[in-house]
């Protein structure tokens, strides 16, 4: 029988903490939802310590989400643990995950502690946490770059004051997996109790090693990996997730291991997570890249025409990337619509069908035929979890390399359209000039970037720019449409909406 190996997701909590990021209660929830159904076994769903927001964060997927284990963060601090456990009460499989530095390095600069008052520490928390919850996680921060004498102690007291999982950190990144391997197979020896608890590793990518540790720890007897969807996080990132899933299957015959992953929730789950966070997929991405299963040389065709496993090692179905070729047109109905949003395996209400429904008639006048990718982009843009204060009800352009470029603007709030127009230094500034008067409030574009939904001439083109006011928060919108400043404008307008909501403007 096959080993299982456990997947913790760290990608609402180590994840969010890229730079630029910043998700909201419910699109926090609207990605847990999705990480449930994709089948992780554990959700840390973030650090409720940090702010109000990250509690009430962890708070309401702790109450929503069934099925799996969901875990809060905190230090080796009781107060960090009495607010992690009062997050996830309401959890059906709670987990306190606490953690201290174990590196001379950070115990002498960041943390001012002696070995013992580390050790010390570190049971209390555990102690602490396990008087809350039956599930326990211990972290040993910047363990690879730990002096192994040490750490084992610090393992082997955790595990003794209760701790149910302990985790082996590469926290910078620092390991190669050779090395990483020795390293867990010498915890594995070294540390009484260990063969009673699950051993974890969390790997990050600063040398673009965390799937291969993460690996090499599996090989040497590690039995949950951490990571995030799309490798997202702080600096480099984390192990992405879909590729450690994805390698322990493609290669069981050398791991000999087995996940609880559905792998055909896979890609759906990186589109989702890519598009509440902002940060876009690189195309050569393994797993859920663009390209991952594209065959550019004339060879590789070839080879994939006569037999798919000469040059594919993985189904893209396998991870749900559709290989339909059935297109939708203007002519298709409502039932056909759903019928294909289902197969997709979007779940749609009445509500955000009918406005989904929409959206394709409308982009059906101006595209003879609608993709697959084309329906997830309208599914996405509907399901965003942001009120709607301002809607753009038309956008007419004038710009040329011989004149001043001006937007005029037609916004709806409620039943009433405002309707402004302004100059800008190109189109797409003089958009969001005048988006500016009708709202009132002078924003910062901070960046804008454009990606193409499906090739050719009438392809939807997908806007993702972020805002500031004040040089503040950033916030996030997106569009999409087949004309490009329509797109620019949409997002622009989503991020205006965004920025009321998450400072509690809407009535203004």
């Amino acid at each position: 029988m096959a080993r299982r190996v456990y997947i913790f997701d760290t990608t609402l909590r180590d994840g969010e903490q890229s730079p630029g990021v910043s998700l909201n209660v419910m699109e926090k929830l609207q990605i847990a939802r999705q990480l449930a159904r994709l089948g992780v076994d554990v959700i840390e769903a973030g650090f409720p310590i940090t702010s109000p927001g990250d509690y009430e964060a962890v708070k309401t997927i702790a109450r929503e989400v069934r099925g799996v284990t969901v875990a809060a963060l905190a230090r080796a601090s009781f107060q960090d643990i009495d607010q992690a456990w009062e997050a996830v009460r309401e959890a059906e499989q709670p987990r306190i995950h606490t953690f201290i530095a174990t590196s001379p390095i950070h115990m002498r600069h960041k943390l001012r502690m002696t070995e013992e008052q580390v050790l010390e520490a570190a049971v209390a928390a555990v102690k602490r946490a396990r008087s809350y919850v039956s599930d326990v996680e211990f972290s040993a921060e910047d363990a690879s770059r730990s002096e192994l004498d040490f750490l084992c102690r610090v393992l082997e007291a955790a595990i003794a004051a209760g701790a149910t999982v302990v985790n082996i950190p590469d926290t910078v990144g620092y390991a190669t997996p050779e090395e990483f391997a020795r390293f867990i197979s010498e915890i594995r020896q070294r540390v009484r109790g260990i063969e009673k608890v699950v051993l974890s590793v969390h790997c990050h990518d600063d040398l673009g090693l965390a799937v291969a540790n993460s690996l090499a720890a599996v090989m040497a007897g590690a039995s949950q990996v951490e990571g995030a969807i799309n490798g997202i996080g702080e600096r480099a990132g984390n192990a992405a997730l879909e590729e450690v899933v994805m390698a322990l299957y493609t290669r069981r015959d050398q791991f000999g291991c087995e996940t609880g992953i559905r792998t055909e929730e896979i890609y759906r789950t990186s589109r989702l997570v890519s598009t509440l966070t902002g940060l876009p997929v690189q195309p050569n991405k393994a797993v859920v890249g663009k390209n991952a299963f594209a065959h550019e040389s004339g060879i590789h065709q070839d080879g994939v025409l006569k037999e798919r496993t000469t040059y594919e090692i993985m189904n893209p179905q396998m991870v749900g990337i559709s290989q339909s070729n059935l297109v939708l047109g203007k002519h298709s109905g409502r039932h056909a619509f759903r019928q294909r949003l289902q197969e997709l395996g979007y779940e749609l209400g009445e509500e955000e069908l009918n406005k989904a429904f929409q959206q394709f008639k409308i982009l059906a006048d101006k595209k003879k035929e609608i993709t697959d990718a084309d329906l997830e982009a309208i599914v996405e843009e509907e399901l965003r979890p942001v009120p709607v204060t301002y809607t753009l009800e038309y956008l007419h352009i004038s710009t040329g390399t011989t004149i001043v470029p001006t937007a005029t603007v037609g916004l709806k709030k409620g039943d009433e359209l405002f309707e402004e127009a302004a100059c800008g230094n190109g189109p797409v500034d003089a958009i969001c000039r005048a988006v500016d008067k009708v709202t009132g409030i002078p924003c910062v574009l901070k960046s804008w970037g454009i990606n193409a939904v499906t090739s050719g001439k009438d392809a939807i083109g997908e806007v993702t720019l972020k805002i500031t006011e004040n040089g503040g928060k950033t916030y996030l919108g997106r569009g999409i449409s087949t004309d490009i400043l329509e797109a620019s404008a949409k997002a622009y307008v989503n991020a205006v909406n965004r920025l009321l909501w998450e400072t509690g403007r809407l009535k203004e």
